[in-house]
């Protein structure tokens, strides 16, 4: 159940915030502009939520997906809406600041009129205007923070922790941040943190004794009125990422002990319970439609910006969900009046983080520079120029992933290729130069290491089939992955609506089909289930990017999808 026209108008705060047509805009001071941070306090609580940044201290541009299918119950429904879609959906016009934010529509033309998005120096100038206007306000930060550039990874995300302390994260959760290792993130969590952000996850347990190894929950007052904020840390992190990386924890939704949880919580008189969570946005919809007393779920991992928050019904009531987005482009504003008796009304936005539009602070443009310069020559070493747009996002297929295979096949002299279906990973606009930031915005992991193997085509279509059922299963509990994996070198047929280990058909190499029994040289990176040692998947590609010099437009190898026909999640105007 989402909000009515009217009340995302209600929700948005102002008319004119919901988009009006600013495609000539290029001064900061512009009203219309100015409308999108103009928002005023309502009520007496306050949070502000950020999450999925991917340690992007600077601006970027991201282009959100062009292909965002549901399935089942989600069908046509939101963040499953793309493009036109979208846009009408929630009425913002096309051309407009909005719609750049929230859609991938005219996106070469739109970045060149609004530039960049995000950065932590904005950022911060954002959070610190809203905090200013609303006492006691809550920075909350989703995670998926501390990893996804050069610098988190060369400085073991030390880079992401003084930023998010200078910016002033009150409360944490967490998923990527696993990928440094259970020993670096208790040293953050015990130290750098200790007294200033509380990190919380509810649903992380020893493996042993099943007892805590976070807090589950805090509490804070506001405004006279006690906020507990628990914290939900992403459920399948032993399976999307190495758990060797963690091999005491475990991890997973923990619905039953959840809602133990909030019961407690409310027999203390705590009457306004949030959930800061990294379960992605379809799990977080089913989880409050089964969870009571739950005000909020303020949601990531998905990366989905939603303009509008979801009010899903449950036995006692109802629960706002949202998404913030990715890559430090939106801040979310939520705003609660709540009673004695509890939230009584609300206010949320969505607020993209134009950087050309906002001022730059100072002392966080500082930090940034000093993380910067040790290794700023191996940053911008040119690798190539890219004659296309590039971009990841996407169910199936994004053009950077598209270079990547190509780079697999040809260093390998594969046949086949597989890259990890990450969502995260900055946009190129054509034309531009592939430094070696950039190739690392989008494979700068703890484990990404390249690999060859030999996979009869049984193997392979089986691999198919499990990733499939992790996005298109129709029980968002069993949707334990990111998108699709990418595939080069072959061609295949998908049906999202069949049932598990049905939907992969006609695979094939050129015209001939795959044989199950026959043996293929299978390039790939980021193993999950073993420690590798290949070379690491930026050096290769920078490798093949070297000698290319130039890119030509990448077209993304996508399958043939069956039985979808009319979809709001699919759109072909994106640029």
């Amino acid at each position: 159940m989402t909000l009515s026209r009217r009340d995302f108008l209600l929700a948005m705060g102002a008319a004119a915030a919901a988009g009006l047509p600013v495609s000539d805009l290029r001064a900061r001071s512009n009203p219309q502009i100015n409308a999108l941070y103009d928002i005023k306090k309502f009520g007496n609580v306050h949070l502000l939520h950020m999450t999925d940044c991917h340690a992007q201290l600077n601006p970027v541009h991201y282009r959100e997906p062009s292909m965002n299918m549901g399935v089942g119950d989600a069908f046509g429904k939101m963040p499953h809406i793309v493009g036109d879609s979208l846009l009408k959906a929630v009425g913002v016009p096309a051309g407009s600041a909005l719609a750049h934010a929230f859609s991938c529509l005219n996106f070469e033309e739109a970045a060149s009129v609004y530039g960049r998005l995000g950065g932590f120096s904005h950022l911060k100038v954002l959070v610190d205007k809203f905090r200013s206007e609303r006492p006691g306000a809550l920075l909350l930060d989703g995670g998926d923070t501390w990893q996804g550039s050069g610098t988190a990874l060369w400085t073991n995300g030390q880079d992401m922790v003084d930023a998010c302390l200078l910016l002033g994260v009150d409360v944490m959760t967490a998923h990527w941040e696993m990928t440094l290792g259970a020993d670096r993130v208790q040293q953050i969590v015990n130290s750098d943190f200790s007294g200033k952000v509380d990190f919380i996850a509810q649903n992380i347990k020893t493996f042993d004794f099943d007892e805590p190894v976070f807090d589950s929950f805090m509490v804070k007052e506001m405004n006279g009125v006690p906020v507990a904020i628990i914290g939900q840390a992403f459920p399948y992190t032993p399976i999307a990422n190495p758990g060797y990386l963690i091999p005491d924890w475990s991890f997973g939704i923990r619905e039953y002990e959840l809602q133990q949880l909030v019961d407690r919580i409310r027999r203390r008189g705590i009457n306004t319970v949030v959930l800061l969570s990294h379960n992605g946005m379809d799990v977080d919809l089913k989880l409050a439609s089964r969870v009571t007393g739950i005000d909020a779920i303020l949601g990531g991992h998905t990366h989905d910006g939603m303009p509008v928050p979801a009010i899903v019904p449950n036995q006692s009531g109802k629960t706002i969900v949202t998404n913030a987005g990715s890559n430090g482009k939106f801040l979310g504003v939520l705003d609660l009046s709540v009673t004695d008796g509890g939230v009584a009304d609300f206010r949320y936005r969505l607020v993209p983080v134009f950087s050309q539009f906002l001022d730059a602070d100072q002392e966080m443009e500082d930090l940034i520079e000093r993380v910067r310069r040790p290794f700023k020559d191996k940053l911008l070493e040119p690798l190539a120029v890219t004659e296309g747009l590039l971009y990841r996002r996407g169910n199936f297929n994004g053009s950077f992933d598209q270079l990547i295979l190509d780079a697999l096949i040809d260093e390998f002299e594969a046949d086949i290729a597989f890259s990890p279906g990450f969502r995260w990973g900055t946009t190129l606009l054509p034309q531009t130069t592939i430094t070696m930031e950039s190739l690392l915005e989008h494979t700068a992991t703890t484990y990404s290491h390249s690999t060859l193997t030999e996979m009869t085509g049984d193997t392979i279509k089986s691999i198919l089939e499990d990733v499939a059922d992790n996005i298109f299963n129709p029980d968002p509990y069993y949707q334990q992955g990111g998108d699709m994996v990418r595939v080069g070198g072959m061609s295949y047929t998908i049906d999202p609506s069949a049932a598990m280990g049905s939907r992969i058909s006609e695979m094939r190499l050129g015209r001939k089909l795959i044989e199950p029994s026959k043996n293929y040289r299978v390039a790939g990176w980021a193993p999950v289930n073993e420690v590798a040692t290949g070379e690491p998947i930026w050096d290769l590609v920078a490798r093949w990017l070297r000698n290319k010099k130039t890119v030509p437009v990448q077209v993304p190898n996508v399958p043939r999808i069956r039985n979808v026909s009319y979809n709001p999640g699919v759109t072909d105007r994106c640029g």
